[in-house]
């Protein structure tokens, strides 16, 4: 039988984009389709507009460090809008690169909204295709909760908040996971009253505790505001402001603010694209998989935001490696091992983990024991006044097989591979707390953490 492609990818986000990539690689002729701009959420309305936020902000709030040391800084004139015209300038820079990366690879670029018609076949606004595989990699979109739907004027999601170009003087954000954290940390930088609504009783509560307390405290420190174990009852709004009802064991309370930043998770976008005509499995939006990310329709697999697995960009692109060298028939890897799947918060201090922390190990019954090491032990840290932080790692009591590891503190993100990559090479702490470290660094904190594992530490 006759195809147009070997492959069509729906989407070129992170996972789409890198598996069409990949695909062509190995020798499949390949197409994705977009809707909107090469890249999807993560490069346009996410992970790379929203780093660029944080990069400046970090830049903004260093200014008081320059003052400690006597250089006058006159901030009375800043432009958000120069804020937000350089991380626009960063998406323009990386869309062309992406594009450019189709061209090199000979991936055919469709744009248009995509329908899947049958196992073999896409309906692209009116335009029939074909293809061997069908890969699905629509990705998700920001939740709504009743009573707080967005307008992207004074009720915000992630993208909305992403699109200001003129700072609110006062801001409620509803959410206390990596992006609520995120954009807590960029609007504080910048000078916004930040009062932050937790349902649950900690902040940032998929982290370990002890890394979400150290972040807690910095926040604090610099004048956020938390509501822990409070629900946001209801929302009135004006063209100009909004008043948040709260509740907290039983009794309620208003806030006020310019505006509210909805930040409570997101949801795959798996509507309308015809699947379950086509009898594939959907479980609460998400499309169920098998060990190479194929659907129970044997042509189509499905990455990414849309299956049962962390909404991640880089989850997503090792997702769309794996079904698409399976599609191939060089595939030898399975579907991706959640214990080795590094989550990551860039504000400041970082927070980078993976693998069990307390709680989970509690609640799933497994023995542990852990090793902790805080960063005003480290050297490096304390000379560049970023000393609040720690590494901690959860091994096991009998094997020290390396159960989670957990990061708080600067370049947290890039920290965690060292005991991401032991993890995955069954290392254990004694390998990286033998290995030499250059000295002064920040992962010589990864290496007494190690030894404290072992019961050696130097430095503590």
């Amino acid at each position: 039988m006759s195809f147009d492609f070997d492959l069509i990818v729906i989407g070129a986000g992170p996972g789409g984009y890198v598996a069409a990539i990949r695909a062509s690689q190995l020798g499949l002729k390949t197409a994705v389709i977009e809707k909107d701009s090469p890249g999807g959420v993560c490069l346009n309305i996410g992970c790379i507009p929203s780093k660029a936020l944080i990069h400046q902000a970090e830049n903004y709030h260093a200014i008081k460090e320059l003052e400690e040391i006597g250089v006058k800084a006159d901030t009375s004139g800043l432009n958000y809008k120069a804020v937000f015209d350089k991380s626009r300038a960063v998406v323009s820079q990386m869309t062309k690169g992406v594009s450019g990366l189709f061209k090199k690879n000979k991936v055919e670029y469709i744009k248009g909204t995509a329908k899947v018609t049958g196992e073999n076949n896409i309906d692209v606004d009116g335009k029939a295709y074909s293809a061997k595989f069908i890969l699905l990699a629509t990705g998700s979109s920001p939740r709504q909760i009743p009573g707080f739907e967005f307008d992207e004027e004074v009720v915000l999601s992630s993208t909305g908040i992403l699109m200001l170009e003129k700072l609110p003087s006062s801001l409620v954000i509803l959410g206390s996971g990596a992006i609520g954290m995120e954009f807590a940390y960029v609007m504080n930088a910048f000078g916004v009253d930040v009062t932050v609504i937790e349902m649950l009783p900690n902040i940032l509560p998929v982290e370990d505790r002890d890394t979400a307390k150290v972040v807690e405290k910095a926040f604090k420190n610099r004048g956020v505001k938390f509501l822990t174990g409070t629900t946001a009852k209801s929302l009135k709004k004006t063209k100009s402001s909004v008043t948040v009802t709260v509740e907290k064991d039983g009794k309620e309370d208003t806030i006020k603010a310019d505006k509210i930043l909805v930040a409570v998770g997101r949801v795959p976008n798996t509507a309308n694209l015809g699947l379950e005509e086509l009898g594939i499995r959907i479980e609460r939006g998400f499309v169920k998989v098998g060990d190479y990310y194929q659907t129970g329709v044997p042509s189509i697999y499905a990455i990414g935001d849309i299956v049962p697995s962390p909404l991640l960009a880089h989850v997503a692109s090792k997702e769309g490696e794996i079904a698409v060298e399976h599609m191939a028939g060089v595939g030898h890897e399975k579907k991706l091992d959640p214990q080795l799947i590094p989550g990551a918060t860039y504000c400041e201090p970082q927070i980078a983990s993976f693998g069990y922390n307390e709680a989970r190990a509690k609640e799933a019954g497994i023995a542990y024991e852990k090793a902790l090491f805080p960063f005003v032990a480290i050297g490096k840290a304390v000379a560049i006044g970023q000393q609040d932080g720690l590494v901690k790692i959860l091994f096991d009591p009998k094997t020290k097989e390396i159960l989670g590891c957990h990061v708080v503190g600067p370049q947290a993100t890039e920290l965690i591979h060292e005991l991401l990559l032991a993890k995955k090479a069954e290392l254990l702490p004694e390998d990286i707390a033998t290995l030499v470290h250059a000295h002064p660094t920040l992962s010589e904190g990864v290496m007494e953490a190690a030894r404290a594992a072992e019961g050696w530490a130097i430095h503590i």
